[in-house]
C-alpha cells in the first residue's frame, strides 16, 4: 500500500513532509521546522519535557495505547545503569503499514524523536529495531543517520548542545513475538525473541539490564510537533484522553485504500465513505476491524462510532496499531477467521502452552469448519478455546488471536451454521481483504 494524495479531510502533522521533493533529506527537513523542537527541549527541564507529552495525551501508536507521558515518567533517570531509546519498528500487525511510511518519507522526525527522548532521561544511546522484511527501510535509515552524523545532529556535543547521543538500526527476523516489547529486548540482546515476565518492567530494567523507553515509530514522530507547538495544541487536535491525529491504514473492499492522518476521535463511517471512498463496487459493508487483525470485529451496524482509544474500547473493541480493514458482504467470516489463527498459529513463539496449543487448534478446527467437515459443537469449541486463552499467557499475542476470534463466532454465529451443510456459501465470491 502507498502513500496517496492527500485528503482534504486529512489533518497532516506527522504526516505533513509526504510528498514533497526530496522529504527524506537533511536539507527538507530543516527548511520544515526540523529540530527546532529539540532546541526548544534543550532549554527545558526533563520534567517539564514529560509534563508536555502529558498534557498531549498522547498515547502510544503502537497498538496497547497507553499514556506516553506517564511511560517516559516511569524510566529512572538517577540509576548509574546506562539508559536506552529503544524504537518498535517491527510493524508486523496485519493491516498496518503506516510507521514504514514516517521512515521512508520523514527519518528525520524519528531521530528527532528519539533526541528528545535521549535528552528527556538521560539517555546518550538509541536503537532502531526494524523488521528485516523492510530491509529497504533500514538502508534509508542508514542514510539519514549517516547525514545526521555529517551535520552533528547525531553523535558528540550535538550542534554545541554538550548532549551526545548516538543512533543504531538492528534488523529484526520478521517475527511477529518480537513486536512485543520484552520480545523485542530479548532479541536485541542476540537472544531468541520471546516475551519476558513483567515486573520487572523495561523502563526500570530492558535492555541489557538497564532502564529502557520502547515506543513505536508513529508515538516518537508525534513528539517533536509536541514540544515545538505545545501539549494542548496536539490535544485540541483530537478528544479528551486521545490526543492528536495518528495514520490510519485503510484497507480491505473501499475504493481508496491508502494511509491517511485523522484526528482521533473521526467517525469511522465517515473514513469509510469520504476518505475511503466508500464500498469497492456498491458492495454493502459487512465489518470492520477497527485497529489490527488482533481486534475484535465491529459489525456493519455499529460502525456509526467514533475513532479513539475510550470509545472502541466501550464498543467492546480497540484502536490498536490502526489497521482498519472495511469487509463488505461478499466475504466469508469463516474464511477470514481461518486466515487470521493461521497466521497466529504459524507466529506464536511458542513460550506458553495455552498459546502454542490454542492457536494451533483453533487454526485446524476453522480448517475443517470451512472445508465442510464442521460439527455444531465445533462453534461452541472455538468459543470455549479462545476464551481459555485470554489472559493466560506470558504476552498479549495469545489474547491477539482469541479475541477476533470470539467476536466472529459471536457475531457471525450464522455464517457458521450454513457451513455445517458442507459447502461454503461464499466460495464463488471474491476472496477476504486479508491474503
Amino acid at each position: 500500500m502507498l502513500y496517496n494524495e492527500p485528503s482534504p479531510i486529512e489533518t497532516r502533522i506527522l504526516s505533513k513532509r509526504f510528498g514533497l521533493p526530496k522529504s527524506a533529506s537533511l536539507d527538507t527537513y530543516l527548511a520544515t521546522d526540523g529540530f527546532k523542537a529539540f532546541h526548544k527541549a534543550l532549554e527545558m527541564t526533563p520534567e517539564a519535557i514529560i509534563e508536555e507529552v502529558k498534557i498531549s495525551a498522547l498515547r502510544g501508536r503502537g497498538g496497547a495505547g497507553f499514556p506516553t507521558g506517564m511511560k517516559w515518567s516511569f524510566v529512572p533517570r538517577n540509576s548509574p545503569k546506562p539508559k536506552y531509546v529503544l524504537v518498535n519498528a517491527d510493524e508486523s500487525e496485519p493491516g498496518t503499514c503506516k510507521d514504514r511510511l514516517l521512515m521512508e518519507y520523514d527519518p528525520f522526525a524519528l531521530i528527532e524523536g528519539m533526541l528528545i527522548a535521549g535528552r528527556t532521561i538521560g539517555s546518550q544511546k538509541g536503537y532502531i529495531y526494524i523488521r528485516g522484511e523492510y530491509r529497504y527501510l533500514i538502508d534509508m535509515m542508514e542514510v539519514a543517520i549517516a547525514e545526521a552524523y555529517k551535520h552533528n545532529w547525531l553523535g558528540k556535543n550535538i550542534q554545541g548542545s554538550g548532549f551526545d547521543f548516538d543512533v543504531y538500526t538492528h534488523t529484526g527476523a520478521g517475527a511477529y513475538e518480537c513486536g512485543e516489547e520484552t520480545a523485542l529486548l530479548d532479541s536485541i540482546e542476540g537472544k531468541r525473541g520471546v516475551p519476558r515476565m513483567k515486573p520487572p518492567f523495561p523502563a526500570v530494567v530492558g535492555a541489557w539490564q538497564s532502564p529502557t523507553l520502547l515506543n513505536n515509530v508513529e508515538t516518537y514522530c508525534a513528539i517533536p510537533p509536541i514540544i515545538r507547538d505545545g501539549g494542548a495544541a496536539f490535544l485540541a487536535l483530537g478528544t479528551p484522553k486521545n490526543g492528536g491525529s495518528r495514520l490510519v491504514c485503510l484497507s480491505g473492499h473501499i475504493n481508496k485504500p491508502g494511509v491517511y492522518e485523522l484526528p482521533l476521535g473521526f467517525n469511522l463511517l465517515r473514513m469509510i465513505n469520504e476518505v475511503g471512498g466508500g464500498m469497492r463496487n456498491g458492495k454493502k459493508l459487512k465489518a470492520v476491524v477497527p485497529g489490527g487483525s488482533s481486534c475484535p470485529l465491529l459489525k456493519a451496524d455499529e460502525c456509526d462510532i467514533a475513532m479513539d482509544y475510550d470509545t472502541l474500547a466501550k464498543a467492546g473493541s480497540m484502536l490498536g496499531s490502526g489497521g482498519t480493514v472495511i469487509l463488505d458482504e461478499d466475504t466469508c467470516m469463516v474464511k477470514f477467521a481461518l486466515r487470521i489463527m493461521r497466521f497466529y498459529a504459524h507466529e506464536s513463539c511458542g513460550w506458553c502452552i495455552p498459546c502454542r496449543e490454542g492457536t494451533t487448534w483453533l487454526r485446524k478446527i476453522l480448517q475443517r469448519f470451512h472445508d465442510g467437515g464442521g460439527q455444531g459443537s465445533d462453534i461452541d469449541m472455538l468459543s470455549e478455546l479462545s476464551k481459555n486463552m485470554l489472559g493466560r499467557t506470558f504476552c498479549a499475542l495469545g489474547d491477539a488471536a482469541a479475541m477476533p476470534t470470539i467476536s466472529i463466532v459471536e457475531k457471525f454465529r450464522d455464517e457458521f451454521e450454513a457451513h455445517l451443510g458442507g459447502k461454503c456459501p461464499y466460495e464463488h465470491a471474491q476472496e477476504p481483504a486479508y491474503a
